[in-house]
């Protein structure tokens, strides 16, 4: 009788297993040892700084799949304008002409890009002539936010009369026909819409019957069926990303969290950076969440989370060669390719929108690091 004729029983079946565990665990560690060795040599290619419109400062809050890059810089004389960036940092930004002051938060794989415009929600003309759309409010406001874009086109934010703290998130009607849509709270009177993902799915924060912010999947309908995401022990919380499996991250009591989608509270403290809080802004489709935490002196740091909740967390700054004379603050999203954006102090002492890109052993890794850790997870 052969080897595998022997574990055909389920007895077999508990072996197979037992061999596919440890087969499994092996390829973790050796995941694990090869990232360590890897970000000792600078995971990342140099930083790439992104520059302005003229002015001293930026900062990049979205990347698609396709490396295109999104945020709000200033220009020489003070005001900051949505802008399509560079991705080469070759300076050939793209002012997308907003008003006096504009934001652009979002960018989907069409190149489709929101935000807002002299605190109105806006969808801009990627190509920056100007042709810009009002998303317009909802009906008893005057001001609103657009925070993310669907691939479908679809929109989510807020809107407000005065801006805070009475928002009330909102799904937008993209082709500015007013058919904006009220996604209520959570009994409370207010709640703002961060993240919308492709299947529909809607997060962000709404205030509940006891006062209190608390992460929130959004009824798209309207209907009010909204789910309360729990906290970490604490009163409150806040949803800013939903991948398209999902999975949604954030904060909870000043703690990067990822959340139980299913609102049963089995969410997961991400830890902290040995200072007092930390948030997460971002978690692309693979599982990899960034944001931002301060170390123990209370500097704020851009940070990669380890999604298991273990602390094996990752400064970014770490991961760049020390002689770059960059300090990366905050890292505001990643893209499927492990691409990087957010601010940080450059060389020059200013605040600027940076781009990293993992070098391919590094991307390799990272991916194949972050499935594995899925289906360890998955199979608990």
């Amino acid at each position: 009788m052969s080897f595998f004729a022997c574990l055909g029983g389920k007895k077999g079946k508990e072996e197979r297993g037992e061999i596919m565990r440890r087969r499994e665990t092996f390829l973790f560690l050796a995941v694990a040892v090869l990232f360590l060795y890897t970000g000792s040599a600078y995971a990342y290619r140099p930083v790439i700084d992104l520059g302005t419109l003229g002015g001293n400062s930026s900062e990049a809050y979205s990347i698609n799949d396709s490396g295109q890059i999104v945020g709000r810089a200033h220009d020489s004389s003070g005001p900051q304008h949505a802008c399509l960036f560079d991705p080469t940092g070759g300076g050939a930004n793209i002012d997308l002409r907003g008003g006096s002051n504009s934001w652009a938060w979002s960018i989907n794989d069409n190149g489709q890009i929101v935000g807002a415009s002299d605190n109105r929600a806006c969808l801009f003309d990627s190509t920056g002539n100007g042709n810009n759309k009002d998303l317009g409010t909802l009906s008893h406001d005057s001001d609103s936010r657009a925070f993310s874009i669907n691939d479908n086109g679809q929109i989510v934010g807020c809107t407000s009369t005065g801006w805070e703290p009475f928002s009330r998130a909102c799904l937008f009607d993209s082709t500015e026909g007013g058919a904006n849509k009220d996604l209520g709270t959570l009994g409370g009177d207010s709640g703002q819409a961060w993240s919308i993902n492709d299947g529909g799915q809607i997060v962000g924060y709404a205030v509940n019957n006891s006062g209190d912010f608390r992460a929130c999947l959004f009824d798209p309908t309207g209907g009010g069926a909204n789910r309360d995401l729990g906290t970490l022990g604490g009163t409150s919380s806040y949803a800013y990303s939903i991948n398209d499996n999902g999975q949604i991250v954030g904060d909870a009591g000043g703690h990067a969290c990822l959340f139980d989608p299913t609102g049963g509270g089995a969410n997961t403290n991400l830890g902290i950076l040995g200072g007092y809080i930390s948030s997460a802004s971002f978690i692309n489709d693979v599982g990899q969440i960034v944001g931002r935490a301060r170390d123990s002196s209370s500097n704020q740091r851009a940070y990669l989370f380890d999604p298991t909740g273990q602390g094996n967390n990752i400064d970014l700054n770490t991961l760049i060669a020390p002689t770059s004379g960059w300090t990366l603050i905050d890292a505001y999203c990643i893209n499927n390719n492990g691409w990087i954006v957010g601010d940080g102090i450059n060389a020059a002492g200013q605040i600027h929108a940076y781009l990293l890109i993992p070098e391919p052993t590094c991307a390799v890794l990272m991916i194949v690091g972050a499935v594995l850790l899925a289906r360890r997870r998955n199979r608990r």
